[in-house]
């Protein structure tokens, strides 16, 4: 019989789903904290990708409950976050929460379902000035940026044929958990595009992510049209997601 209240999980205990979302935001249970009611699972996640965020999971007549109960134990700086149709149920029960757009989360578990040739590999630490220049000019409000906590360290790059200069493509693997590994990051200098470039820093890091963690996912713009053509023709499945918050 499912339980009517709602428990935190001990950080030493097995998480109890194994749905991806929840994988990825449970990567840190030092710090992150992890609670259950019914058939629910909601994980409250500090910093992930810089903010603090409260994955939930599971059927709404549980899970509605458990992030009520969840939010008075950590505070509405939490943002729910979460499958599409969930968050809105949640939306309609808590009227003080605003949605977000829509956005998706994607993800894969096995082989790559696209080899790398080989044009792309992890860029040193002395690449951070070049990457940041390249985010600024491609994607000035990428999360995943050198030196952010989380999203510092392991960049991927295409570099020009002299090996000089600015990185034409780079991503990242950020935000990473024990068995999720996060892409993130991903930016081709304007004067590079059309080249094929995207995907093979993709096919990469996907395959990387992949081979160190089982599991590679990302998250992407309902908007970004070529962005879900090619991640979909890497292989990836497409979830719908939502956000909210409170209001200020």
């Amino acid at each position: 019989m499912f339980s009517t209240t709602s428990d935190e999980i001990s950080p030493h205990s097995e998480l109890p789903t194994d749905d991806a979302l929840c994988r990825w935001a449970a990567r840190d249970r030092t710090a992150g904290r992890v609670f259950t009611r019914g058939a629910a699972v909601a994980v409250a996640a500090p910093g992930l990708s810089l903010r603090d965020r409260l994955v939930v999971t599971g059927p709404a007549g549980d899970a509605i409950p458990l992030v009520r109960d969840v939010l008075a134990e950590v505070g509405r700086g939490y943002r729910p976050f979460g499958d599409r149709g969930l968050i809105d149920a949640l939306v309609m029960a808590v009227p003080e929460l605003r949605p977000t757009a829509g956005f998706g989360w994607m993800d894969r578990t096995g082989a790559p379902a696209v080899r790398p040739d080989g044009t792309a590999g992890w860029l040193p630490p002395a690449a951070a000035p070049g990457i940041a220049a390249l985010l600024d000019q491609a994607f000035p409000h990428s999360y995943a940026y050198p030196g952010r906590p989380g999203a510092g360290d392991r960049w991927a790059g295409i570099m020009p044929a002299d090996g000089s200069g600015t990185p034409l493509t780079v991503a990242a693997l950020a935000w990473c958990a024990p068995t999720v590994g996060l892409l993130a990051g991903v930016a081709t200098a304007p004067a590079a595009r059309g080249r094929g470039l995207g995907r093979q820093i993709c096919a990469f890091v996907l395959a990387e992510a992949l081979a160190a963690y089982g599991t590679a996912a990302l998250v992407v713009d309902d908007g970004n049209t070529p962005a879900l053509r090619l991640y979909r023709s890497l292989g990836l499945a497409y979830r719908p997601l939502r956000a909210a918050a409170f209001a200020a």
